[in-house]
């Protein structure tokens, strides 16, 4: 396997001014004369945290699992305790880079999703709904920093009543103007791309409303997505098995959460993010 580390603003000859994030890691498979060359889809991991840290459990092992699945795995180390829109131009420049290379990592161009959790999935919201104005921050062309598709694990969707105070804190630098244009809920329009969207009943740390809200949104204007609602587990169970969760005996039936992995992959194939054998 291929594992490189990309300094986004270096590689976009940006400035980083403050931020303390926009760092790319690759994950890919190493190519091999005795395999066919096989051109594949690009999953840009967007780990939670809170805008405050990013979160380890939701991010290499996300990665890993998904190039089990045949994707080419990338995960976005964004700055932290650093408002809007840094966090979004990180992640937009992200999207353009794996474009970029797609030739190198043998990548369809045309298929790449993002997948975040909780605030991740709240910065990956942000992506699916890149405005003309954001997108200019780093390039003219939206389509090329909008991801094909998101993945939208136990998300942080409104600045509202169903918040997560620390993540809106954040991103909105205590700016009250931000909290109704950073509420995924209220950006969706007919350009969103579509989503796949998990959550548990029983979330008591980001509501399970945000996710019910954003389906609401998506249906609304008529964009296709897939929610499913767990009727037990907490927040942050990333793939909810025993590389990141360590479930006591009782907890045994959160291994079922773990389903939305396998759900996520069906969902995407089903949209054409396949392997392609050259």
């Amino acid at each position: 396997m291929n594992i490189e580390t990309i300094d986004l603003y270096k590689y976009s000859d940006k400035d980083r001014g403050n931020a303390n994030g926009g760092y790319l890691t690759v994950y890919a498979r190493t190519e091999s004369k005795e395999i066919k060359t096989r051109k594949r889809p690009a999953i840009l991991v967007i780990p939670g945290g809170g805008y405050s840290i990013v979160s380890d459990r939701e991010g290499e092992p996300v990665a890993l699992k998904y190039i089990d699945s045949g994707f080419v795995s990338f995960v976005l180390s964004y700055s932290v305790q650093t408002p809007y829109p840094t966090p979004l131009v990180e992640a937009m420049l992200a999207v353009m880079y794996i474009r970029d290379n797609a030739d190198k990592y043998c990548i369809d161009k045309k298929k790449v999703c993002a997948i975040g959790f909780s605030a991740g999935g709240h910065l990956a919201g942000l992506l699916a709904t890149v405005k003309p104005s954001e997108a200019s921050m780093v390039n003219n062309d939206i389509a090329y920093v909008i991801p094909d598709a998101v993945i939208l694990s136990y998300p942080v969707v409104t600045m509202g009543e169903y918040t997560h105070e620390g993540t809106r804190s954040v991103i909105t630098g205590g700016d009250e103007m931000l909290r109704k244009n950073l509420s995924i809920d209220k950006r969706v329009d007919k350009n969103a791309v579509p989503a796949f969207i998990w959550h548990t009943y029983n979330d008591n740390c980001v509501p399970v409303e945000n996710s019910l809200m954003l389906a609401q949104a998506y249906r609304k204007n008529k964009i296709p997505f897939a929610l499913h609602i767990f009727e037990h587990g907490g927040h942050g169970l990333s793939l909810a098995d025993d590389e990141v969760c360590d479930f006591t005996e009782h907890q045994q039936n959160l291994y079922k959460v773990g389903k939305w992995f396998d759900l996520s992959v069906d969902w995407l194939r089903a949209k054409g993010f396949k392997v392609i054998v050259k």
